[in-house]
Formats: C-alpha cells, sequence, structure tokens
C-alpha cells in the first residue's frame, strides 16, 4: 500500500469535511425566523446539521488518527487484532483502524 497516495486522499478528505463542516456552522448560526410557524421546521433543520456536524467531527478524528498511524508507521495494521487491513479496504475506507473481521465484531 502506497501510504503517500493514502495520505493524500486523507488529507483531501479532510478538507472537504472541514469545509462542510464551516458551512454548517455558518447555517447554525443564521438568526431564527420571527415567523412562529417555521420555528419548528427551523428547529428540526437544526438537529439534522447538528447531527450532520457531529459525524463530521467523528469522520474527521477518524482521519486525523490514520493520518498518525501513517506517521508512526501502524497505518495498514489492525488496531484490535494486529492483522494486516487489506488492500481494497483501505481503498474504500481510508480512515479504518480495523480489518474486515474486526470491524464486524465491533
Amino acid at each position: 500500500m502506497d501510504t503517500s497516495e493514502q495520505k493524500s486522499l486523507l488529507l483531501k478528505r479532510r478538507e472537504e469535511i472541514t469545509s462542510d463542516l464551516a458551512e454548517i456552522e455558518d447555517r447554525l448560526d443564521e438568526p431564527m425566523s420571527d415567523d412562529m410557524d417555521d420555528l419548528p421546521s427551523e428547529r428540526q433543520e437544526d438537529e439534522v446539521l447538528q447531527a450532520r456536524g457531529n459525524s463530521d467531527v467523528d469522520r474527521i478524528r477518524a482521519i486525523d488518527a490514520a493520518l498518525d498511524r501513517i506517521e508512526n508507521g501502524s497505518y495498514g495494521t489492525c488496531a484490535s487484532c494486529g492483522a494486516e487491513i487489506s488492500d481494497e479496504r483501505l481503498k474504500a475506507v481510508p480512515e479504518t483502524a480495523l480489518c474486515r473481521d474486526c470491524a464486524r465484531s465491533a
């Protein structure tokens, strides 16, 4: 596995997610409508945006952890069982810390 290629991919994904997170924060900072009829739908939209933002933060953490594993030489080794993570899995989910078997049982 070419870790420099994976590092570039992870950095690109991190940048995209960070941009999405900034957009979410901007939308959440918008003032609420004065129209009482719109408030329930605005609150619901805010809840969806907050959930998406939380997911983005989790993805950034996973990407940062994968970048750390690249730097310390443990990228591609399952954090649970120590087995090698397949190249196919790393291409599909480059931020993964678990092999397919351990991910299924987690």
